[in-house]
């Protein structure tokens, strides 16, 4: 009996750990994305200056150093893992206490942390893509340098739309269906030791990417540093995942997108004399 305790107790302190690691990287990732390290400034005088979109920057657009683009790109992924960790945290530590009750004979934080990394490796190459669409749009005159959002409302409006029929799709579905199962997905898919679990981690990771990709593109079109827009999409992801009217949600905000948009492109082909 003593012998279980024992066990039971460190289980039990297996689980806190991984409970504070998250919080830990959580809190980490919001400060990084705060500061905003290596920027021209960070998150909080962007979000001030949010309507300056086509400042003068201190350098040519599209004019990036190989440092500033590993810059923008850790902005960007340890953005998404600012943004995606509240809802990501109960799938993992649902899936150490899965590994626990399976008694596989290894710390559950460690597989699960794994399961995390590989989650969060499929945010990464999310990052890659948004960087290189960044520096494009920027060269191409489209992205403010200074504030990084679109400069005209034109290519807002139809990112706008774009993501609001994106949120119809079959594939939308199919994808946030996914993400609404964890259970399913940890039986059905699950696999031994640390590399197993961040393999399983990569798979939910690309699930999650594709679901959300067209509501992170708005990013572009409300500035990308700027805090009501991180806050407020991180929200809505939570809900639409861990809500039980998550599905509707997402419909819901689709139709608000799709109309938002062609009310700006509306006004800016037809502006008010």
């Amino acid at each position: 009996m003593q012998q279980v305790s024992v066990v039971e107790r460190f289980l039990k302190r297996d689980r806190m750990l991984l409970g504070l690691l998250i919080g830990l990287l959580f809190v980490l990732a919001g400060i990084y994305t705060i500061v905003g390290v290596g920027m021209n400034m960070s998150a909080l005088e962007m979000t001030a200056m949010r309507g300056m979109r086509d400042m003068a920057g201190p350098r040519t657009p599209g004019d990036w150093s190989l440092a500033y683009a590993g810059l923008v790109f850790l902005m960007w992924w340890v953005m998404m893992i600012a943004m995606m960790l509240p809802s990501i945290a109960p799938m993992v530590l649902l899936h150490s206490a899965l590994a626990r009750r399976c008694g596989r004979g290894q710390s559950t934080a460690a597989t699960s942390l794994m399961f995390l990394c590989g989650y969060l490796a499929g945010w990464g190459g999310f990052a890659l893509a948004a960087t290189i669409a960044q520096w494009a749009m920027e060269w191409g005159g489209m992205v403010s340098p200074s504030m990084m959002t679109l400069i005209e409302s034109v290519p807002g409006g139809v990112v706008l739309i774009a993501a609001g029929i994106f949120q119809f799709t079959s594939l939308k579905e199919t994808c946030l269906e996914h993400c609404r199962s964890p259970v399913r997905f940890l039986t059905e898919r699950g696999r031994a030791g640390a590399g197993g679990a961040f393999r399983m981690g990569v798979e939910h990771g690309s699930f999650c990417v594709t679901c959300c990709w067209g509501l992170m593109a708005l990013l572009f079109v409300g500035g990308i540093m700027n805090l009501f827009w991180i806050v407020g999409l991180a929200a809505f992801v939570a809900l639409e995942r861990l809500s039980p009217v998550g599905p509707r949600l997402s419909r819901y905000a689709g139709a608000v997108l799709v109309i938002w948009g062609c009310l700006v492109i509306a006004a800016s082909l037809w502006p008010h004399t």
